[in-house]
């Protein structure tokens, strides 16, 4: 490589994000975090593997973070500079294709949230405390990184803050401990994730166990929220427990060692999703179960999303979809309406609306467009009606259990997919995930 990155975008909807030359199989990040000042110091250790003999290597990072030292190594500190969310180190000495990469980045600055066309994505301040909401590209908000979906690795993530608050971050916390004003939390989380479902979660929070999880389910689980709210949760996520029930039962073994939920002090628009993590607003404990659709979707994304992560973001209907259509298929086991009753609402709900979508390859800017949610279901449901339940609920228990971990793909879903019908379903991907004009349900 010359004297200029002149790299194809890894992915045409982030064209910014990612970085070509090596893979990464895991960052350990010391972090220190003030409330009061939305302050953090951190220093991220990052090792990979290199893929091609390259001079420099560029690594994602938000303008906002001031970057002290770099080491490549383990040599001398390392010349880098530091431009428009990139930050490019050239190492002393040239490594070959197939050579360890260890970058130590020594770092700090005021977090900011990176703005993009779906609002501000990452690290966000709270009234008391601050959350990580990184998807798509959020990531480098507080991290030096390989910001896109297919780059997974394992994490260490210490997080060190004021004692009155609760850390979370994913994985299991393997240690903690309290030294005068402040206190470090340690987590690992061991199976590969991609850099945007990496979060932490800060605030004046108390841990609960959810006391029937283990009646139901072999998961761990567990809530983080602030105490004023402990009567409202337990009524409006108490039936979490029959939920992970359901759902291993349809998807397969939850894919992860435990399930936390996080319920913030302030109000949030959405819930966030995490690996191993959900988090909500104190407005989704309303006392009426209000969220409890957008508590399954949350938990769905664990395996379709989380586990299963698309290797292009054209292909987010695998997330959201699926994600979608675990809502009906709850819906259903809770005693509420069918899947097929809420599919064919949600049909009638889209053909009043614009027919200038392509689910399968939506475009950066409609990527989270509600249509590629609810049409993405209806694909489920389509192809669930043209297997019957036996076959589709196979399918879906092979796909979780084929690529557990992995990077997908529409065509190896589709691929997967043929093998449990005997008629091609080309027709069907065709209408339902590459027409803009919404197909019509077959009968139920």
């Amino acid at each position: 490589m010359g004297g200029k990155f002149t790299d194809d975008p890894i992915d045409e909807y982030l064209p910014q994000n990612g970085n070509r030359g090596y893979r990464v199989s895991r960052y350990e990040l010391d972090l220190v975090y003030k409330v009061a000042s939305n302050r953090l110091a951190g220093k991220a250790t990052i090792t990979a593997v290199t893929t091609a003999p390259r001079t420099r290597f560029a690594l994602d990072l938000s303008p906002s973070l001031g970057v002290a030292k770099v080491f490549v190594n383990g040599s001398k500190a390392a010349r880098y500079t530091h431009q428009r969310g990139k930050l490019i180190v050239t190492p002393a000495q040239a490594i070959p294709a197939g050579g360890m990469l260890a970058i130590v980045v020594h770092y700090s600055g005021t977090p900011r949230p990176v703005r993009g066309p779906w609002g501000e994505v990452g690290w966000e301040e709270l009234t008391e405390g601050a959350l990580v909401a990184s998807q798509p590209n959020g990531a480098a908000s507080w991290f030096p990184c390989d910001d896109h979906p297919s780059s997974k690795a394992s994490y260490q993530i210490s997080i060190t803050t004021d004692t009155p608050y609760f850390a979370v971050a994913n994985g299991a916390l393997i240690r903690k401990r309290t030294k005068a004003s402040q206190t470090t939390w340690v987590y690992e989380q061991t199976e590969p994730m991609a850099s945007y479902l990496a979060t932490i979660q800060i605030g004046p929070y108390r841990q609960f166990r959810f006391d029937s999880a283990q009646e139901d389910t072999d998961v761990p689980m567990q809530a983080v929220f602030p105490p004023r709210l402990q009567g409202t949760f337990d009524h409006d996520f108490g039936r979490q427990p029959r939920m992970m029930e359901v759902f291993q039962n349809r998807f397969g073994p939850y894919p992860f060692g435990g399930y936390t939920v996080v319920v913030t002090d302030d109000e949030l628009e959405i819930p966030i999703e995490a690996q191993g993590i959900s988090i909500f607003g104190a407005n989704h404990c309303d006392g009426w179960r209000g969220a409890e659709r957008l508590i399954a979707h949350e938990l769905a994304h664990q395996w379709f999303g989380n586990s299963l992560t698309v290797r292009q973001w054209r292909d987010i209907w695998l997330h959201e979809g699926f994600a979608c259509y675990a809502e009906w298929i709850w819906s259903e086991a809770s005693g509420g309406q069918s899947a097929d009753q809420l599919a064919r609402a949600a049909r009638h709900t889209l053909s009043r609306c614009p027919q200038d979508l392509v689910v399968g390859d939506p475009g950066a800017e409609l990527m989270f467009d509600d249509r590629v949610y609810k049409r993405g279901a209806l694909t489920l449901h389509a192809l669930r009606l043209d297997l019957g339940d036996t076959n589709f609920f196979a399918l879906l228990r092979d796909w979780t259990s084929r690529y557990r971990h992995s990077s997908v793909s529409t065509e190896e879903f589709a691929d997967l997919a043929g093998h449990y019908s005997p008629a091609s379903l080309r027709p069907l991907w065709d209408n339902w995930l590459y027409d803009r004009i919404l197909p019509t349900l077959p009968p139920g």
